[in-house]
């Protein structure tokens, strides 16, 4: 292929309004590889056109009919190909770089409405109680019926201290909901990390940027200046997604060198990938131009057992991450079935800084699992309480026009993995992402990082500390 798609190590997880999203950026090819144009098809359109410029009752520039005729092209492929004005396309770049305007919340469309995929923890939109499944329909006064979904998010976004009124539909809720948010220029930790008991670490990865590879090995630094650990537990839970490079420098801290993490597959060449634990695929600019971060990783990171946390709120690059470490039988995977975010989506620039994100390929595990509109299903499924109840969340093969796991129809029926019998608590425990359970009236303020009340993590520690014993006897 003459002029072939270069790729910057960027995989797409949504829309985003004011979070990461996780984008593979590509130059446009040479005209020489376009097929030919369907002309009838083309003279449909210029009529079209024509008939709005001559009889539409208001006049109507010809560019704003252009970006909506793209912006009409993408959004009807799937849920994730879109057209980024300039103001999009800045706020996609500055994204990745972990500090951006809004509400911190990943959006898509449905029906016509706003739909909430995730809120993204430490933002305006977590902490007021934005659920994912939320479908929004004003904001402020403005119904979203008849806005782009670009329209939208550039309604949301504002500067920092002003507010703005959300008015949503809720699944089990009789009456609409009025949430305001005050906007915030949100810098997000990507990583966290705490000893939750001695010898027991807790990494939290809450979406995948430029430096969270490197965030990892630091904080895996820090954990073990306190002595060796007998077990880790890697928590992915509501993480979006984001960088892909970040996804495959994550997983290369605890698989060994020039292990296989993802493939990639689509219709041309330069769509076929395999990524690998080495430095050209984590680093930015092929392994040049910056330090290997990974040489710093504690030696013992790559043996200390280990349980990876995911839900239905994992997607994108946080299962990649999951599906590497399971494929390679390096952690075991416990929790709820993933997102199934797995394709690829390409960024491809426009003149006047624009650009549209392009649905490329799809990923695969090492394996050759397909992710997408699937997710990653645990080795041991625990729900989010003790009580086998879980937070109902928006999942990839909710959405319309969703891509079709192209595997799935050859592959053998998934068996839901054995859930882990416990005593049911008299009161219900909180999962470790803020949302209560149904007909829970409490306060909805989420629980502290890795406290207590997070029934997962606990079961995630019972496990390790129960291999650390099986250990000990051999």
């Amino acid at each position: 292929m003459a002029g072939k798609l270069k790729k910057a190590g960027l995989i797409g997880s949504g829309f985003v309004a004011g979070i990461l999203i996780s984008l593979q950026f590509s130059a446009i090819a040479d005209k020489e590889t376009r097929t030919s144009l369907p002309v009838e098809e083309l003279r449909t359109f210029a009529e079209v056109f024509n008939a709005i410029k001559q009889g539409y009752v208001e006049p109507v520039e010809d560019k704003k009919l252009i970006t909506h005729a793209i912006s009409g092209m993408l959004s009807n492929l799937d849920p994730h190909s879109a057209y980024l004005d300039a103001d999009a396309f800045k706020d996609l770049q500055v994204g990745t770089q972990g500090e951006f305007g809004g509400l911190g919340i990943e959006v898509g469309m449905e029906d016509g409405l706003v739909k909430v995929i995730s809120p993204i923890e430490d933002t305006p939109a977590y902490r007021s109680g934005v659920k994912a499944g939320d479908l929004i329909f004003k904001l402020d006064d403005t119904p979203v019926k008849g806005l782009t979904l670009s329209d939208a998010v550039k309604k949301m976004r504002g500067k920092p201290k002003t507010q703005i009124r959300l008015s949503i539909l809720r699944k089990g809720e009789t009456k609409p909901l009025e949430i305001t948010l005050t906007r915030e220029v949100i810098k997000v930790q990507s990583v966290k990390s705490k000893l939750v008991e001695p010898g027991y670490g807790y990494l939290r990865v809450t979406s995948f940027q430029e430096n969270t590879g490197s965030a990892v090995v630091k904080h895996l630094n820090d954990l073990y200046k306190a002595g060796s650990l007998n077990g880790l537990v890697l928590d992915l839970r509501n993480d979006p997604g984001g960088l892909l490079n970040a996804a495959v420098g994550v997983s290369a801290a605890f698989l060994p060198p020039k292990t296989l993490v993802t493939s990639t597959d689509g219709r041309t060449e330069d769509a076929k990938h395999k990524f690998y634990a080495a430095p050209e695929d984590y680093l930015r600019g092929n392994g040049r131009g910056g330090d290997d971060y990974i040489k710093a990783l504690p030696l013992q990171a790559l043996k200390v057992p280990m349980v990876v946390l995911i839900n239905g709120g994992s997607a994108s690059a946080s299962e990649i991450v999951a599906g590497a470490l399971q494929d390679h039988k390096r952690a075991v995977v416990m929790g709820t079935q993933s997102f199934g975010k797995g394709s690829v989506q390409s960024v491809l620039p426009l003149p006047g800084n624009t650009a549209i994100k392009l649905t490329t390929a799809r990923y695969f595990t090492p394996s050759g699992r397909s992710i997408q509109a699937k997710g990653i299903v645990p080795d041991i499924v625990v729900e989010d309480t003790a009580n086998g109840e879980s937070v109902k969340r928006l999942r990839e093969a909710d959405l319309e026009r969703h891509l079709d796991n192209d595997k799935e129809k050859d592959a053998a029926p998934v068996k839901e993995a054995p859930k882990p019998q416990g005593k049911a608590p008299t009161t219900k425990p909180k999962a470790g992402n803020g949302n209560k359970d149904e007909g829970d009236e409490r306060d909805t303020t989420p629980p502290e990082l890795a406290s207590k009340k997070d029934y997962q993590l606990g079961q995630a520690l019972n496990l390790l500390k129960g291999l650390q014993i099986i250990q000990n006897k051999q």
